[in-house]
């Protein structure tokens, strides 16, 4: 008889791995996912569609601790229980409905980087590597014993959306190679330290404002870490919201198209956002560069909101923005 599961599951990792399950011929009888939100940039993948296309029954509650959900998930009387990428924490009362235990895909190598967002604070705080871990889930947020994880290089040029690509394979790969184990009654429960990790809070599009006294490795970090889809680090200048969508650190020997004589006239101005020989850089606090490759023009209203749409903006362009808004 198969294996009988109850699917929580949202995003692009959450259309990877209900895949997963059913390709291991796992008996999904319910998902469990979001609805769309209208103000959000939906550049993922649907696990409603999925689901549609094998015929499981899907609802989207919007609470998680309701007992139309509860009720519904203990007749389906599940051995399982996966959650992956959706974005509400599960009540124990709920997982305990499990017959075999509940499980959590989560984006970074557990302990570190536990809670909301691990691949963007992963790029911001400028790691070198991330992943995927299946652990089972506790009260506690990313708390349960670990039973496969897969890591994934973060390279210095990737931005968070490169990196999120990667931990989707590596959240399919994970799930993939331990799933047998896991239905056979014989995975390994790992200790999750949480002593030697981390814990990260969510991000709001505000956390993206650019602080240009801060030396460039940070700079350039939140730009990788926020850069589109995500809502991108910003800069706002005489009533105008500048976003940096696509940038690179200039080494400080200098860099293709960046000659000494350009690096040294730079570094000699004040931080901020700066037009010379029709490019774009910003200037850091530590007197450091970022060749800015895409930025985008979005006005702002009296009280400093963002209005209509985004657009992208070449130097020259830039520079009569900034001039028209001197003078208005």
């Amino acid at each position: 008889m198969k294996p009988r599961a109850v699917v929580f599951a949202y995003h692009n990792v959450g259309v990877r791995c209900l895949q997963v399950l059913l390709a291991r011929g796992v008996d999904v009888a319910l998902v469990v996912t979001h609805e769309d939100s209208a103000s959000e940039n939906i550049w993922f993948g649907s696990v409603a569609q999925v689901a549609a296309e094998h015929g499981i029954e899907t609802i989207t509650p919007a609470d998680p601790k309701a007992s139309e959900l509860h009720d519904a998930v203990e007749r389906l009387a599940p051995d399982f229980i996966f959650s992956f990428y959706y974005r509400h924490m599960l009540p124990v009362s709920l997982l305990a409905l499990a017959k075999r235990g509940a499980y959590n895909m989560h984006g970074s190598l557990l302990p570190k980087y536990r809670g909301r967002v691990p691949t963007n604070w992963a790029v911001l705080n400028g790691e070198t590597e991330s992943g995927a871990t299946l652990h089972e889930m506790a009260e506690k947020p990313d708390a349960g014993a670990i039973l496969a994880q897969t890591p994934v290089p973060i390279l210095p040029d990737d931005t968070a959306a490169l990196v999120f690509d990667k931990t989707v394979v590596a959240a399919e790969q994970t799930l993939w190679r331990v799933l047998p184990a896991l239905l056979a009654g014989e995975a390994p429960h790992l200790p999750n330290d949480l002593a030697s990790g981390s814990y990260y809070g969510g991000r709001k599009p505000e956390d993206g404002r650019i602080d240009w006294t801060q030396p460039a490795p940070r700079v350039y970090n939140l730009i990788r870490a926020v850069a589109p889809p995500y809502p991108g680090a910003f800069t706002d200048i005489g009533g105008e919201r500048f976003i940096v969508a696509r940038a690179r650190l200039v080494p400080e020997t200098g860099a293709p198209g960046v000659s000494p004589d350009r690096l040294r006239e730079l570094r000699s101005l004040p931080p901020g956002l700066r037009v010379t020989d029709n490019a774009l850089f910003g200037v850091c606090g530590d007197g450091r560069v970022i060749a800015i490759h895409e930025l985008r023009h979005r006005p702002l209203n009296a009280d400093a909101q963002p209005v209509g749409d985004e657009r992208a903006v070449d130097p020259a362009e830039f520079g009569r923005i900034i001039q028209s808004s001197r003078h208005s």
